[in-house]
């Protein structure tokens, strides 16, 4: 595939739900990026991806747009509480978990799914009272997540999306053990669509995905 940011494949073609076709078009997103046009085929057919990309490649509308189009496209399981988010997303920092919050913000509000936000340092409380109020979409730090978990705030029993971002960066921060605390929480790779990205798809990388996934494509 050619480097050019932009490839003939559009959002419109894939059989993505109508509310996120409509809200990434409102942002005026049209056409896929590279990244986006090898995973969304995957993804829309129920598949787990571990996509190799770095900051910048479009890769945060890949993993948005697959996780909103199935929450809209799988019913949530029967007895799920209040404190049961359906999607799970794990950023390595603070910053990066803003960041995909806020690009997931027009998503929610074409869709209606409910966003949560979870980093450490401040908002401790601001942060619980979106929670208690029921989210469908978790973002955060793994420290946070793992603070509210054990604490009850959070229960991950009815996750059914999964994403890991900048896998790379979780390990050199040390922040493998949470994250294997977490996945432990929820309910078995099989019944969850499971995705990975990474700037490099290192062994230690791999492996975590063959760990935490169910039979993962790689792009």
């Amino acid at each position: 595939m050619s480097k050019t940011h932009l490839t003939e494949q559009k959002f419109s073609d894939f059989a993505l739900h109508p509310q996120v076709v409509e809200a990434l078009e409102k942002k005026g997103f049209y056409n896929c990026t590279p990244i986006q046009a090898l995973a969304l085929p995957l993804t829309l057919a129920g598949r787990d991806v571990a996509g190799q990309a770095q900051t910048g490649t479009g890769k945060t509308m890949a993993f948005l747009t697959s996780t909103f189009h199935y929450l809209l496209s799988h019913p949530a399981i029967d007895d799920r509480k209040v404190n049961q988010p359906r999607a799970l997303i794990m950023a390595p920092t603070r910053e990066l978990a803003v960041q995909i919050h806020a690009d997931a913000e027009p998503l929610a509000q074409a869709t209606g799914l409910k966003l949560g936000l979870a980093y450490g340092g401040d908002g401790y409380d601001k942060q619980l009272k979106v929670l208690e109020s029921g989210v469908d979409i978790l973002i955060g730090t793994t420290g946070r997540l793992i603070d509210y978990a054990k604490q009850n705030h959070i229960n991950l029993g009815a996750i059914q999306v999964v994403v890991l971002d900048e896998a790379d960066r979780m390990y050199d921060l040390g922040f493998i053990k949470d994250i294997r605390w977490l996945f432990r929480r929820m309910p078995p790779a099989a019944q969850r669509l499971n995705m990975l990205f990474s700037a490099t798809l290192s062994y230690r990388v791999r492996e975590l995905a063959f760990e935490q996934m169910n039979n993962a494509e790689y792009v």
